[in-house]
């Protein structure tokens, strides 16, 4: 059975994204433990709160998620776990994984901070993380920042709030939703079940 380890890095509540995974069907286990990370057929890193503060948190771990990563561990990041995978945030010092080149910043055009409840997503390109979920699905977000990666192409989806934003980024095994897909209801459900497919293949 596909083992799944969400990183415990002690920012949030994670069992929502747990509960979401264990309907996939996968083994899943909440890991802050480089053996299990390491070990595990892939990874997710949720997230809710500062960036600073998750940075620091994240600290200890970040060696070991470079290294699962390294070496083809898909890693599907959510919220403030997609933005932790830039190189910096506006929000706080502190350097990120620095999986994806750019910088999180703040909606700066006059919008309601923070960008809370159900938006639409626009695919840039096909991919197996977005099989059978169509344009304009909803997904729940709840987030003031959002990720500004340097390589556009690295953009599989785009979410407009005052102003258009990478929601979903891809690069190789790499993967970031700024929504919360464990709160995305079928859609949802089944981006993350895409996810465990793409482990397994």
């Amino acid at each position: 059975m596909t083992q799944i380890s969400v990183i415990d890095y002690g920012v949030g509540n994670i069992f929502s994204m747990v509960n979401a995974l264990k309907k996939t069907d996968a083994n899943v286990i909440v890991a802050n433990d480089p053996y299990e990370i390491i070990s595990s057929d892939g990874i997710v890193l949720p997230g809710v709160g500062n960036f600073g503060a998750a940075v620091l948190k994240m600290e200890p771990l970040v060696k070991t998620i470079n290294k699962a990563v390294d070496e083809g561990s898909p890693i599907l990041g959510s919220c403030l776990g997609m933005q932790l995978m830039f190189e910096n945030s506006e929000e706080a010092g502190g350097e990120g994984l620095g999986l994806f080149k750019g910088k999180i910043r703040k909606f700066s055009n006059g919008v309601k901070i923070p960008h809370m409840g159900w938006n639409t997503i626009d695919a840039n390109y096909e991919s197996p993380l977005l099989e059978d979920i169509p344009d304009g699905s909803y997904f729940y977000f709840v987030h003031s920042y959002y990720p500004d990666p340097l390589e556009q192409n690295y953009i599989l989806a785009k979410t407009v709030y005052g102003q258009s934003f990478a929601s979903i980024i891809q690069r190789k095994n790499i993967y970031g939703c700024q929504f919360h897909p464990e709160k995305s209801g079928m859609h949802g459900g089944k981006l993350l079940k895409n996810f465990i497919e793409i482990i397994r293949r």
